[in-house]
This record gives structure tokens, C-alpha cells and sequence, in this order.
């Protein structure tokens, strides 16, 4: 059977992730809808070795189409306003934004991690922040086995998480030419500010780790805190992540944990300097761990490395991932 797909948000950096991932994993796609705004209209992106037609986001241009699956990547405002629409006429949508994520009424999915979820969509299901997907992949493993008490988050973020305008600052940086889209240069800097500030001195990505951890993880009790930094790196977030557990462990238990973990590459070979890099994460679905070690300074306490590509795992590949997990509970 093959899927009436459209691509919400089409032209941006995750919008074109999109495409080329669809195209990878060989989804069955049927007919592709491209839209994106009034400006980006009428462009042609390929898809296949063939030109589609962008189109302009407005309500005419979507009812006739029996649309099956909308991957959205196109805003909070937007996603707010049309992922309604589309749900209306009988696709399910898959948002890339933040706008659903925290709805009681919207799942938020990670396949490896919560599939359950999906089938509770009322035409909705929210993808969750790009530096959550890769951290809940490898917490699930230890979560399910040995239960947490506490996750301690640290960040290292790369670039392309703020978009094109990120991308284009540290490229552009580097040529000696001031930021547009950060407050500070990024070339040579570390930032430690991701999105806007709130009351309680955190940032919003701090906050969104926070509270979509536990709901990804149905735990809205687990004490988790998190420090976001963006770093001078075009593709692949790194995260460092202290965990404490409820019992006890055996390390090399973790290690085989690990190796036959979904989703999940195994990397730590410290004697011959093996560990995830974000460099070697781009271009590729699977989380990176490594650096696994105990925490002696508390009682069940871990450390983890963890790096992922953030646009695949991080947005595209996790959403489309959505759609096929759809397609087999079928």
C-alpha cells in the first residue's frame, strides 16, 4: 500500500531532511504535497530523481488532496494553525515543533522509546525536542531495567538546531563577519543560552528536556535538570548525561545493555580512543553511546556520552519513523 504524504515547511533545513530521508528508507509514498509560504511558492525541490511543485500553506490547497501522513517543520505558529486543518481532512500529522508537545491530548513519540503512545493520536502526534529524542533512546534501556531516580542533562549543541540562520552565523563567523541569528558569535564561542530565558533562570530548551523526558517516560515525579549550550559545530548535538539509578549495577551489565539496546550504537573503546563524536553521528538515525562509566560520588550514579545527527534522529528520520511505525501496527 502506498501514502499520500505531504511536507509542511518544505524548503527549510528540516523540510528538505525530510525528503531526501523519505527517498532513503524508501517510504511508500504514493503522491508528495510540498508546501511552504507564500514566498517559497512555486520553487521545485526533487524527490526521486523528479521536480515537485511547492506550494503555498493555505486551506484550498490541501482539502481535495487526501492526504494520509503531514510532516510538519514549519513553526510553532504555523503547526498551530494548520495541523488542525490537515487532521480535518483526514491525514495525521506528525509536528516537528513545539507548539503540541506538552498537550495532554497530543503523544509525544519516540519510537524506540514509547510506541505505545501513538495509538492514542486524535489526528496530532507531536516529535519531541531534538536534544530529548537522542537522550530518552539512551535512557530507556537503563529506565526499564534499573529504574532513575535522577538525570542530570549537559548539553553541547550544534548549530544547525537553530536553523539556516544558525548554520549560516558560524560559516559566516568564521569569515570574520558578525552573528544575525545568535546574540554572540559562534565561531571560536560556546553559548550557554538555548532559546529564550524564563522566570526560574532556565532556558525553554533547558525546560523542554525537562518536562518531555517525563512524559515521553509516563514519570511525571523523576527529578531531572538540564544546562544547554550551543557549540561551534554544524551537525550533531553531544550530551553529556549523569544518571542516578534506583539499584544497583554492574558495569559491564551496562555494556551489554548497550549492545543490544534499539536504536542505540555502542561506542567506547577508550584504550583505542573510541567514543561518539558528532562528526561521525551526521548523516546517520542511530543514537552514539559512550564514555559509560560509574559515578563514584553518589550510590548508583553513571555517566553517559551521547551524540546524535539532530536533524535525522533529532527531527526527520524520528517523525517519518513515526509514519512506519503507523504503517506496521496496521
Amino acid at each position: 500500500m502506498q501514502y499520500n504524504v505531504a511536507v509542511v515547511g518544505a524548503t527549510g533545513m528540516v523540510g528538505n531532511k525530510f525528503i531526501e530521508v523519505l527517498a532513503e528508507r524508501n517510504f511508500p509514498v504514493n503522491n508528495l504535497y510540498l508546501f511552504a509560504s507564500k514566498r517559497s511558492a512555486g520553487k521545485t525541490l526533487k524527490f526521486m530523481d523528479k521536480d515537485f511543485l511547492v506550494e503555498e500553506l493555505k486551506e484550498e490547497n490541501i482539502k481535495d488532496k487526501k492526504i494520509d501522513f503531514a510532516l510538519f517543520s514549519a513553526g510553532g505558529s504555523v503547526s498551530l494553525e494548520y495541523a488542525p486543518i490537515f487532521a480535518r481532512y483526514g491525514a495525521v500529522v506528525i509536528d516537528n515543533s513545539s507548539a503540541w508537545r506538552m498537550d495532554p491530548e497530543v503523544p509525544l513519540v519516540v519510537p524506540e522509546v514509547n510506541p505505545e503512545d501513538i495509538k492514542l493520536h486524535k489526528g496530532i502526534i507531536a516529535n519531541p525536542n531534538c536534544s530529548t529524542i537522542q537522550a530518552v533512546v539512551a535512557l530507556k534501556p537503563l529506565y526499564e531495567k534499573y529504574g532513575i531516580k535522577r538525570i542530570v542533562y549537559s548539553t553541547y549543541q550544534a548549530v544547525s538546531g537553530a536553523g539556516v540562520g544558525g548554520f549560516t552565523d558560524l560559516k559566516e563567523g568564521y569569515n570574520g563577519n558578525p552573528p544575525k541569528k545568535f546574540p554572540y558569535a559562534i565561531a571560536g564561542n560556546v553559548l550557554p543560552h538555548i532559546d529564550a530565558f524564563l522566570d526560574n533562570g532556565y532556558t525553554k530548551e533547558e525546560m523542554k528536556m525537562i518536562e518531555e523526558t517525563r512524559k515521553i517516560l509516563h514519570n511525571n515525579e523523576l527529578k531531572i535538570t538540564a544546562t544547554t549550550v550551543r557549540v561551534p559545530v554544524f551537525y550533531g548535538h553531544s550530551e553529556s548525561i549523569n544518571v542516578e539509578l534506583e539499584r544497583p549495577f554492574e558495569i559491564e551489565d551496562i555494556f551489554s545493555l548497550y549492545e543490544n539496546a534499539e536504536g542505540v550504537t555502542l561506542k567506547d573503546d577508550v584504550k583505542n580512543l573510541q567514543y561518539p563524536l558528532p562528526i561521525d553521528a551526521e548523516g546517520h538515525d542511530e543514537v552514539y553511546v559512550g564514555r559509560i562509566r560509574r559515578d563514584f560520588s553518589l550510590e548508583n550514579g553513571l555517566n553517559l556520552w551521547v551524540v546524535a545527527d539532530n536533524i535525522r534522529k533529532g527531527a526527520a528520520s524520528n517523525a517519518i519513523q513515526i509514519a512506519e511505525q503507523m504503517i506496521n501496527n496496521d
